[in-house]
């Protein structure tokens, strides 16, 4: 029967361990973690008590729906040209030049989204040399959130 020492070829016995039995260090090694179990160690954490477990309640300094909580963070905006579906064949054939037909027709507002979900269209301006958009269709802030809520785009 081999041993873990005779696995790792170096032949010698770990410290404290006796060397007629190679698993004399994992069984001093289960006794100490059975008396260490039964007493948690305060910095690992252990059961919450006191003023740590009432419940949340809203103070009456801020309003419920505080939505300056909310303002600074960041979001992905992004205006859709169009889409469409092609076989992956198509995708693997695409070089310099291919041009791929979208959906949507020359003209037609562009679809304006906030982290995936439609707030908006508009036409396509050019502004400082730089691609821009006009906003023609707002959706109205109460629409957007039923949108959000129901997970729909």
């Amino acid at each position: 029967m081999s041993t873990e020492n005779d696995k790792t070829g170096d032949g010698s016995a770990g410290a404290g361990e006796d060397a007629g039995d190679p698993f004399a260090g994992w069984a001093e090694a289960l006794e100490e973690q059975k008396s260490s179990a039964s007493s948690p160690d305060p910095e690992q954490g252990g059961p919450l008590s006191g003023e740590a477990t009432r419940p949340f309640s809203a103070s009456n300094d801020a309003p419920a729906n505080d939505i300056n909580m909310v303002l600074d963070i960041p979001v992905q905006l992004s205006v859709e040209l169009g889409r469409t579906k092609v076989p992956i064949k198509y995708i693997l054939q695409l070089a310099q030049g291919s041009v791929v037909e979208l959906d949507a027709l020359a003209g037609e507002p562009m679809d304006v989204l906030v982290n995936g979900y439609l707030i908006a269209q508009g036409e396509v301006v050019v502004v400082n040399d730089k691609f821009g958009i006009r906003l023609t269709d707002v959706v109205t802030p109460s629409e957007r959130l039923r949108r959000v809520s129901r997970g729909q785009g």
